[in-house]
């Protein structure tokens, strides 16, 4: 088991967290504004805020396996990531509409129609959009239980994610069937998940009297 992070560095480490997590799209920006991207730099740099979005969803996911599986307790970082996650979602959908599409909206949505990874995308873009405005207590107290069954729409996007970054490449190679066994290995563990856990609940068994044992 990891050290625990002591309480008074808690919101400083999730801030740093936050800074940390857009250092990637900042650094694309500058390398393709700067002329350094190679090939189409508009596509490119779309498909790295895409690919950090599908990373901070996986990584999403994993904070409870961790917790439950390696004792790594890092769930104060969860929505953090969660929310890193939307807005490079979000960037990435901005930098397809206004440098890819110059916002052209009836190119846009004969993409979404005819497009069956751009149909799928924006269908996880705009599911994850109501689980970023209910990312804050408020939501939480406000909704209760209701919350908890929103928030369980994290593994449909996910895995429409893995699906979209997996289509929208020209050869499905060696890192998108990496993503989609990560998202598939991590929404596999959730049912599971009782199931283990009263495993480790249970009380061992009393040991057997000296009569029983020589019975």
């Amino acid at each position: 088991m990891l050290p625990a992070l002591p309480r008074k560095y808690h919101a400083a480490s999730i801030w740093l967290l936050y800074a940390a997590g857009f250092v990637p799209a900042a650094y694309g920006f500058w390398l393709g504004a700067t002329g350094r991207l190679p090939g189409n730099p508009v596509k490119e740099f779309e498909h790295l805020l895409g690919l950090w979005a599908l990373r901070f969803l996986v990584a999403t996911l994993a904070i409870t396996p961790l917790r439950d599986l390696l004792g790594i307790n890092w769930i104060r970082y969860r929505r953090a990531l969660g929310l890193l996650a939307f807005w490079y979602v979000l960037m990435h959908f901005l930098t397809y509409m206004v440098l890819d599409q110059y916002l052209n909206f009836s190119a846009i949505l004969v993409d979404i129609v005819r497009r069956p990874f751009i149909t799928i995308g924006m269908g996880a873009f705009v599911m994850l959009i109501p689980l970023a405005l209910t990312s804050n207590n408020w939501s939480i107290r406000r909704l209760g239980p209701r919350w908890v069954k929103l928030h369980k729409l994290v593994y449909i996007i996910a895995a429409a994610g893995a699906l979209h970054f997996a289509m929208s490449v020209k050869v499905v190679g060696l890192e998108p069937w990496t993503y989609i066994a990560l998202v598939a290995v991590l929404l596999a563990y959730r049912p599971i998940r009782p199931m283990l856990r009263g495993r480790k609940r249970r009380p061992p068994e009393p040991a057997l009297r000296e009569s029983e044992r020589s019975a």
